[in-house]
């Protein structure tokens, strides 16, 4: 069934063309209201029992879907053409933007994983008596609290909640289900005549809730307290802040969905091997913790998880993976944009990303100031952290002049800094800006007044994970590179450099790299590489025992980063006894040189050739050998019936 798009100009404030929008999108367009939301909301009631239908109003979003809901319709889908587009200095040339964002929204949602997290509102409360008791009192009705005390505040008459003290050495876990260690506990004993008193202070108590409030005004138990769910936190001498923790409490009894954001494929992660740490990318930069070592690879507690995706942007070999949403849907968004946008007409657009907070001074741009230029087209995504250089390559690749990320108070700037510098470093150079505005108005200002030339690139089709999208993109954007292009250090790219001297062909690197970039040639004494397999994690330059390795962060766009190439060969040695070719010939002769007429083992030249030898006749020579140390007594003869009957007497 063809979707219908119902149109609305707000009261004449913005020009939409109806017949250009539905060309380009396949879409059935309405005539153009006015007040859809007020006058003409039965126009709207017609329209969206007709069937599937996308209302071109982001405002009245909630309002419509109320409506839909009491006329007993399917609900409509939304797209905000007015502040993004229509609202603007330049909404008379905005047609191109609004069909671009129009085929956009025709998109399919990607099937968002989660899972239940139930809360049965056990609460524990950490700060002063004066604060910590006060917010008991209020939330035991609602909540099954425990209060620990910070201080010497004594235990109180009222038993409808619990109150404890000791030394709180620790608090993991998210909503639903953290765990608290503590020291020294002490719990209060409820008997006799006054004031209640503390039993004896035990050490390693252990106990689990599913909320924390904090009014502590101490150092936060937890890391990033912001992004831990569940984890409130209040200033104790700010009571309009602890009365919001009160009341943010009492909504958390029940079950609650908790997005799944990223995926993890151990196979895949390079952070160590045999005791050696190679990639450590995601735990340097998760700023929730929710990410620890856990032998070869790595672990990712789901429930701390905030999902700000700087690890899967920052991720060399895509071990994790974003999925809320999957890259694949995100670069089929920009694909979309961009094609709909030139074929409506749109010469070279502009990308502007950002996350609800940037909808938000987009929003106000467009109702009080100058709004968006006619050639940026918004791109809202849940987070801005986790847009890596793979996307930002992948839009430019796509027809983008530039990418600004526009950035939030809130966002991680950490991964965003370093994957902007990448991209930068594979074909984006002045295309990638990263704008900290928090004023509306100034916002606007930077995009009217930044220039940036048309990107001169054929769009290409980029598929496949991460880094087969930004390998794709950095082709596409550097069609004539004769030479491989030069990465800043700690590129998830590059090739592996070996000093020939030194390296001796032991293969230890072959068998402790992650990725098979390492290859080596089971015919004859050969180290063999694949640069476009290269994750650039140090393992190999770790484990040689020669420091032979040294690693070179670039990006080849060429096809010979896809095939193997051969890094250092040398000659086998053949055996003395069999001819077999067996080891390195260079090897033999420096542990001959070495060994041979020094060594014990070695001081005569019979005792040498084993040297020489190949496994199989060095084992036969040594048991052949009259002073083979291995050997133990003569083999008794076999007794035959012979030997027995010639004993006997009576024979």
């Amino acid at each position: 069934m063809t979707k219908s798009l119902i149109l609305c100009d707000c009261m004449g404030t913005q020009r939409i063309d109806p017949e250009a929008i539905s060309d380009v999108c396949g879409v059935a367009c309405s005539r153009v209201h006015s007040a859809l939301c007020t006058t003409e909301i039965m126009s709207a009631a017609a329209l969206m029992d007709g069937g599937e239908a996308i209302i071109a109003c982001g405002q009245e979003q909630v309002r419509l879907g109320e409506f839909a809901e009491e006329i007993g319709v399917e609900q409509p889908g939304s797209v905000d053409l007015r502040d993004r587009a229509g609202w603007s200095e330049q909404g008379a040339d905005a047609t191109p933007k609004m069909a671009a964002l129009v085929a956009e929204a025709l998109l399919p949602a990607p099937e968002r994983r989660s899972v239940d997290v139930v809360s049965h509102g056990v609460c524990f409360i950490v700060g002063p008596g004066e604060v910590a008791l006060e917010l008991a009192a209020q939330l035991a009705d609602a909540l099954a609290v425990t209060v620990f005390l910070t201080d010497d505040t004594e235990p109180p008459a009222l038993r409808t909640f619990d109150v404890v003290r000791g030394r709180l050495t620790r608090v993991s876990g998210a909503f639903g289900g953290f765990e608290i260690l503590i020291d020294a506990l002490q719990q209060v004993v409820p008997g006799g005549r006054g004031t209640f008193g503390w039993g004896a202070p035990q050490d390693g108590a252990r106990s689990t809730c599913d909320i924390v409030i904090d009014v502590s005004g101490a150092t936060p138990m937890v890391p990033a307290p912001e992004k831990r769910e569940g984890y409130l936190r209040a200033d104790p001498r700010d009571r309009s802040a602890v009365q919001k923790c009160a009341f943010e409490a009492v909504q958390m009894t029940g079950t609650f969905e908790k997005p799944l954001y990223v995926r993890l494929d151990e196979t895949l992660c390079a952070h160590s091997r045999a005791g050696q740490v190679g990639c450590s990318k995601c735990l340097d930069i998760c700023p929730t913790g929710a990410i620890t070592p856990d032998g070869d690879q790595v672990a990712i507690d789901p429930m701390v998880c905030a999902g700000c995706g700087s690890c899967a942007a920052l991720c060399p070999s895509t071990a994790i993976t974003y999925q809320d949403p999957p890259v694949g849907h995100v670069v089929t968004r920009l694909r979309r944009l961009a094609e709909a946008f030139r074929a409506a007409g749109g010469a070279t657009p502009r990308l502007l990303v950002h996350d609800a907070h940037g909808a938000e001074m987009i929003r106000l741009a467009a109702r009080f100031g100058r709004g968006l230029p006619a050639d940026v087209i918004p791109l809202e995504l849940g987070v801005v952290s986790g847009f890596g250089h793979a996307e930002m390559l992948a839009a430019l690749a796509q027809g983008f002049a530039s990418v600004h990320v526009l950035l939030a108070p809130a966002t991680e700037r950490d991964a965003l800094l370093r994957e902007a510098t990448l991209a930068e470093a594979m074909g984006a150079a002045g295309r990638v800006i990263l704008l900290d505005e928090s004023d509306p108005d100034l916002m606007s200002d930077a995009l009217y007044a930044a220039t940036v030339d048309p990107v001169d690139v054929s769009p290409v089709l980029t598929l496949g994970n991460r880094r087969q999208i930004a390998r794709l993109s950095a082709q596409a954007l550097n069609p004539a590179a004769d030479a491989p292009l030069p990465l800043p250090a700690g590129a998830p790219y590059g090739a592996v450099q070996v000093d020939t001297d030194a390296c001796s062909l032991c293969l230890s690197c072959v068998s402790l790299c992650p990725s098979g970039a390492l290859i080596d040639n089971p015919d004859m004494p050969q180290l063999r590489f694949q640069e476009d397999a290269c994750l650039q994690c140090g393992i190999c330059r770790t484990i040689c025992p020669e420091q032979a390795i040294t690693l070179t962060p670039q990006m080849d766009t060429s096809d010979a980063a896809l095939t193997q190439r051969v890094l250092h060969e040398e000659e086998p040695f053949a055996c003395i006894e069999c001819g077999a070719l067996f080891g390195v010939k260079s090897t033999v002769e420096r542990v001959m040189d070495k060994l041979a007429g020094s060594h014990p083992m070695f001081a005569s030249s019979e005792q040498a050739k084993l040297i020489r030898m190949c496994d199989d006749c060095r084992v036969n020579r040594q048991f052949r050998n009259t002073d083979n140390p291995f050997a133990g007594n003569d083999k008794p003869r076999v007794r035959t019936t012979d030997d027995y009957l010639s004993g006997r007497r009576d024979h």
